[in-house]
């Protein structure tokens, strides 16, 4: 399939530190920290992670997300879930942004 965004380039995403070694590899190391369990586990971690994707339309990392999650234990209606919740802050962060516009049309007197 030819699209924008083909599939096979996730598997690339360690290649983009191959000009900037020192940089990437600062990156990488503190990208796999992030996952590691803490007060959060990897697999509640990987449902945010899941969630931040749609919100940013990231297709690389709704499919690696997609993928980790399931490998976690999450079954597809957790994943619709946080879908939802994404679509929610996405929808709401727009509407409340309604607010700036209001500022504007009264002070403008409209």
């Amino acid at each position: 399939m030819d699209t924008y965004y083909d599939p096979v380039d996730l598997a690339k995403f360690h290649d983009i530190a191959d000009h900037a070694g020192e940089l990437g590899q600062k990156f990488f190391d503190w990208y796999g920290a992030v996952f590691q369990d803490g007060a959060l586990t990897a697999r509640e971690k990987s449902l945010i992670a899941l969630g931040v994707a749609h919100a940013v339309q990231c297709p690389y990392c709704i499919d690696a997300y997609t993928q980790d999650s399931l490998s976690k234990g999450c079954d597809i209606e957790q994943l619709t879930e946080v879908v939802h919740v994404a679509a929610a802050i996405k929808g709401g962060a727009a509407l409340v942004h309604g607010v700036q516009m209001r500022k504007v049309a009264d002070k403008l007197g409209m």
